[in-house]
């Protein structure tokens, strides 16, 4: 049943949203400071290309301070931008009733994309 959803998802926006997490995670990484940025979108990238396979936990090590100003910066250089792509996207399926399931994942992931840091995707 997941690989069903999962292709349906790339239908309704999810090979969109990975493509911008994509594009986003080459640009960040093109700079050394925007390694560790890029590397987060990387991982939200596989997330939204699959996200009825996989979990997003807390990570078990504790950032602490850091984690907290890399959400920050991430927030303010593009997290805000995808987290709106999300939100488009959940609203639009949240209109139907067999949409509701992908605004789901659309509302989950935008929550992500505003702090992805401190989070691992299992």
């Amino acid at each position: 049943m997941s690989i069903l959803g999962n292709l349906i998802w790339l239908i309704f926006g999810g090979l969109i949203t990975a493509i911008e997490y994509f594009v986003s995670s080459i640009l960040l990484m093109i700079t050394i400071v925007g390694i560790p940025f890029g590397l987060q979108t990387l991982k939200l990238g596989l997330l939204a290309l699959w996200p009825f396979s996989q979990k997003v936990v807390a990570s078990p090590s504790n950032g602490g301070c850091l984690n907290t100003i890399m959400n920050i910066i991430w927030i303010l250089i593009g997290g805000i931008w995808i987290a709106a792509t999300h939100l488009v996207f959940g609203i639009l399926l949240a209109i139907t009733i067999i949409g509701i399931p992908f605004a789901r994942q659309h509302f989950k992931l935008a929550g992500l994309a505003l702090t992805p840091f401190g989070y691992s995707v299992v």
